[in-house]
């Protein structure tokens, strides 16, 4: 992911251990890789979305911030904040899409690092409901689309994340994403 991975890891280390400088000094070293993440989560939105990629990172990062979790490595830190940032953009369209708003659908793509993917769009609420509807019944499943497609990780990133073979992944990614796209399909008016 093109950053110093290893300052990064001592940083994420020193944050659970509960050192609160940790997180500052870590900002700098991991914030171009997150405003990629966020601009490639916004890709296919709604040209007239209010939200931009710094905005999207700095919402995700307080969230971060405040949490509590257990980090692992840098890949998963980038993995946790891609569904932070995601669940962003789907906050955000829920509020807009609220009759009292007179919201509209948002449109992302949906594409990851597989070349096999197309360039079908699909609503963010829709992709969510699915997502979540797979995670209930295939949890690691969920977890590939996520970290790949939402995370923008490679093959081997989210299969060492995950604590999984290369092959394994690419067995359930393409089912996964087979899934995904009929459930999507199959949602549509």
């Amino acid at each position: 992911m093109g950053d110093s991975s290893p300052a990064i890891t001592v940083l994420l280390e020193r944050w659970r251990a509960g050192d609160s400088g940790a997180v500052h000094e870590l900002t700098p070293l991991v914030y171009d890789q997150l405003r990629r993440i966020a601009a490639r989560h916004l890709t296919g939105e709604r040209p007239d979305l209010t939200l931009c990629a710094t905005e999207v990172v700095h919402e995700a990062y307080q969230k971060l911030a405040a949490a509590g979790v257990d980090w692992q490595d840098r890949a998963h830190f980038y993995a946790v904040a891609s569904r932070q940032m995601r669940q962003v953009l789907v906050d955000h369209a829920r509020t807009r899409n609220r009759q009292k708003r007179g919201g509209e659908w948002q449109r992302v793509t949906m594409t990851g690092n597989d070349p096999g993917t197309g360039d079908e769009t699909a609503d963010i609420l829709a992709v969510q409901q699915a997502l979540d509807k797979l995670a209930a019944f295939d949890p690691r499943k969920a977890e590939i689309i996520d970290l790949m497609v939402f995370g923008g990780l490679t093959a081997a990133e989210a299969a060492d994340v995950m604590g999984i073979s290369e092959p394994t992944l690419f067995r359930d990614w393409k089912v996964a994403r087979a899934w995904l796209q009929q459930e999507l399909r199959s949602a549509r008016p």
